[in-house]
């Protein structure tokens, strides 16, 4: 497990780690870097039409670790057990979250990311009915917006967030705004982190 406070400080500065195959831990700061942006965050058209028809019921920290383990069951993961444990420790902790499209009782997609300050470091999404995340992402970027925060980190820039407006800063123009919002105050959740 990484040792929590450790964790916190590498987010603080600008770097995240990835679990690697052999069971270690690698820490990244990729530059450029990937963000989205909360005020002018686009919603697409045919995702705007699934939204109209609410089907999905939105729940917040209700089954974090579930929401991790079904982001990491793809072929290739960075999700490792250690990187689970870390995640759900911060979790308890009050600064990791997720967010959670439920349908039918079952979660049907979601996503998670750590939150401190005004910055919110989203991690993973994963989805069993279509646009299950896509429907958490936006109900992320509400809540973000509502409160206050003033960065979404996504580490890279794919071409399916390019689709939310999702765009590339370099890392030293990225580390002068963490730091901006690093100072803003934030609750994700009304629960106090500790």
């Amino acid at each position: 497990m990484i040792p929590s406070e450790l964790l916190l400080d590498g987010y603080r500065s600008g770097v995240f780690p990835m679990g690697t195959e052999w069971g270690g831990v690698d820490w990244f700061s990729p530059d450029p870097r990937g963000v989205i942006p909360i005020q002018e965050f686009h919603v697409p058209h045919g995702l705007r039409r699934t939204l109209a028809k609410d089907i999905f019921e939105i729940r917040i920290n209700h089954s974090f670790r579930e929401v991790m383990v079904a982001c990491s069951e793809r072929d290739e993961t960075w999700i490792t057990p250690p990187i689970v444990e870390s995640y759900c420790r911060l979790n308890e902790m009050g600064y990791a979250h997720s967010v959670e499209a439920w349908s039918g009782g079952n979660l049907a997609g979601g996503l998670y990311g750590v939150a401190i300050g005004g910055a919110f470091f989203g991690e993973s999404m994963f989805h069993r009915v279509t646009d299950a995340s896509k429907v958490a992402l936006v109900a992320l970027v509400e809540r973000l917006r509502l409160r206050g925060y003033g960065l979404l980190d996504t580490q890279w820039v794919t071409p399916h967030l390019r689709t939310f407006g999702a765009y590339e800063i370099p890392r030293s123009r990225y580390l002068r705004k963490l730091r901006e919002c690093l100072r803003i105050e934030c609750q994700f959740t009304e629960e106090a982190q500790s």
